[in-house]
């Protein structure tokens, strides 16, 4: 999701990450030599992969001392965490003053709040309702929310801030809309600011 962020005043791979030191949940292969270029030190972290440099869970990082990192990724990550709001209390508590976080989820397209029930453990259902089998929400309109709720300043980009290339290369909006009610037509990447 960062490829193309030059396009958007201050939000370009430099801009974020240069000098920074760079803590990403579930790192994307296609980002890793990326981001480690630009960054001061890039630590990679996931609850299950064994090609990360920490076993993490998102929810609970005791291991993670305060305030440690200047930038946060999580790209399509939260949907997958029980306890997502224990997840952005902890990405806020290792981010140092000014630092950020970089999320994105899938997000219903019409204005809704997160669907979400704990109870919910069949594969089937969960795929029914919020998507696929291994999530455990779809998020809504009101995922700023969430992030304002845990003491982040949020700015919210979207497909509107790249240029009609980057838009169509990385399909931030698709040339025809997905029908499908848990669609997500409209993707958004969220910079949380650590105050």
């Amino acid at each position: 999701m960062l490829d193309g962020l030059a396009d958007a005043p201050g939000l370009s791979e430099m801009d974020l990450l240069a000098g920074r030191e760079v803590l990403h949940f579930a790192p994307e292969r296609q980002l890793r030599g990326r981001i480690a270029c630009c960054a001061r030190r890039y630590v990679t972290a996931d609850f299950d992969r064994g090609d990360c440099d920490l076993k993490l869970d998102m929810s609970g990082m005791p291991s993670v001392v305060d305030a440690s990192f200047d930038m946060l990724i999580a790209c399509d990550v939260l949907e997958h965490v029980p306890e997502d709001r224990k997840a952005l209390g902890e990405a806020r508590r290792v981010l140092r003053r000014g630092g950020n976080a970089i999320f994105t989820v899938p997000q219903k397209d019409s204005p809704a709040t997160t669907d979400e029930d704990a109870t919910v453990k069949e594969f089937a259902e969960r795929e029914r309702r919020f998507g696929q089998k291994d999530h455990v929400r779809i998020y809504g309109d009101d995922f700023s929310a969430r992030l304002c709720a845990e003491g982040f300043a949020v700015q919210e980009v979207t497909s509107a801030a790249f240029s009609d290339e980057t838009c169509r290369r990385h399909v931030l909006s698709p040339p025809q809309s997905n029908p499908h009610p848990l669609a997500t037509n409209q993707r958004r990447i969220y910079i949380a600011r650590a105050g």
